[in-house]
């Protein structure tokens, strides 16, 4: 994976963030390295949603900052904003029978001027960001009627239009089968890879996470519990601790990377075989209600 830099360093500093008077992310400090894919956890409701649209300025701040390169991201034109970050939120609402190529040109909006003709430049950005997720071919169909992971990839074509180098996804994956998962964290990866490009994703696979991801975040009741490299951040303790889940965490055979395995409920089950009661003798299950 390719090593951090010093350019598009996402990071909050004492960040608190509610919804009217609930608060969901409170006292959090924490620095996203740039030029990296980082992994955003936990456990349903933590404050994973809240805190990427804290990050992207779709909420205010109760308390604290957000920062881009050590600027105040909340002091920055939202024009100028919007070519630095790209966005794909959780469940986009796709406008009525708009084809893919007109969606994915409505990333091109912050690059817009009034009055100003659509450029060759415009239109170059474009037909790179659908080369790019495979989906050229289906430009001239309606998104409405596209499959869940064809759709997935139209959304971020519309994200990587903007032209931006830092791409926040939340959730990307949610709702695809197995396939279309990896369809979609394997252009995430091809995109980190061959652009450069720092992503920031909400995931709820932890195995997913740790092989996609070169920094973990781990939330917990609007909390950070912890921040690091996967290999060092995702051990069981963390796991129970965090999810309430025994486990051991072993290397995946595949890449290496910590890869969760809940432990058996009992001990019993895990021995027993799924047919053993059904193949008892009768005799027996009689034998077992009668008192000694």
């Amino acid at each position: 994976m390719t090593s951090t830099t010093d350019v598009n360093r996402l990071a909050a500093h004492s960040l608190g963030l509610r919804y009217g008077d609930r608060t969901i992310l409170e006292g959090l400090d924490l620095e996203l390295p740039g030029g990296a894919v980082t992994a955003i956890v936990g456990p349903n409701a933590c404050g994973k949603s809240t805190l990427l649209r804290g990050l992207v300025r779709l909420l205010d701040p109760a308390a604290g900052t957000v920062t881009l390169d050590g600027a105040d991201i909340h002091r920055m034109p939202a024009r100028t904003l919007a070519k630095r970050m790209g966005l794909l939120p959780q469940q986009p609402v796709t406008p009525e029978a708009v084809t893919v190529e007109a969606l994915v040109r409505l990333g091109r909006y912050p690059h817009q001027r009034m009055l100003s003709p659509w450029s060759k430049a415009d239109q170059a950005a474009v037909e790179e960001a659908l080369t790019r997720t495979g989906t050229a071919e289906l430009r001239d169909r309606q998104v409405d009627r596209l499959s869940g992971g064809q759709r997935q990839r139209v959304w971020i074509a519309l994200a990587l239009a903007q032209e931006t180098d830092l791409l926040l996804l939340d959730e990307p994956t949610t709702f695809l089968d197995l396939r279309h998962q990896l369809d979609v964290l394997d252009l995430v990866a091809d995109l980190h890879a061959e652009a450069g490009r720092t992503v920031v994703m909400v995931l709820h696979d932890l195995g997913q996470a740790a092989r996609y991801a070169d920094h973990l975040v781990v939330l917990k009741d609007g909390r950070l519990a912890a921040a690091g490299p996967p290999t060092e951040v995702l051990t069981a303790e963390l796991v129970e601790s965090v999810f309430g889940v025994p486990c051991r965490v072993v290397p995946d055979p595949e890449t290496g990377t910590p890869l969760v395995v809940p432990r058996a409920r009992t001990r019993a089950a895990a021995a027993a075989p799924a047919s053993a009661s059904a193949t008892a003798p009768a005799s027996a299950a009689a034998s077992a209600s009668v008192p000694a």
